[in-house]
């Protein structure tokens, strides 16, 4: 693989990325709508998502049950789970290239994504 076809793969990725994820966000968002587009808002307290909406096993169990809060917040983990697969994606690209010195910044990158999202609060 040389180095073009590594980038214009790494593009097509990010693009596909964020075109599912915006038309699942899209989804969710209509079928939101349909649902609750007729209730009144209190805007008068703060209410946050659901507790089984805060962890990734949560959130596909809704989306499966086709809950449109769990199908937006699944559109949402998409979303952030693009540039991960990329920086992912440019690990393999680069070992199989034989740039250590890049298989090595790119794993790191990779272990502080992957610590930041397990240990966020």
């Amino acid at each position: 693989m040389t180095d073009e076809q590594l980038e214009i793969f790494i593009g097509n990725l990010l693009r596909l990325g964020v075109l599912v994820s915006a038309v699942v966000v899209a989804i969710g968002g209509a079928l939101y709508l349909a649902q609750h587009g007729r209730e009144i808002v209190n805007y008068q307290a703060f209410r946050s998502e659901l507790p089984e909406l805060r962890n990734l096993p949560g959130i596909c169990i809704s989306a499966y049950h086709l809950r449109s809060d769990g199908i937006i917040q699944l559109g949402l983990v998409l979303l952030i789970a693009t540039p991960v697969a990329r920086v992912a994606l440019a690990v393999i690209g680069f070992y199989l290239e034989r740039d250590r010195l890049y298989v090595l910044v790119s794993l790191i990158v990779l272990a502080i994504l992957a610590y930041s999202m397990m240990h966020a609060a």
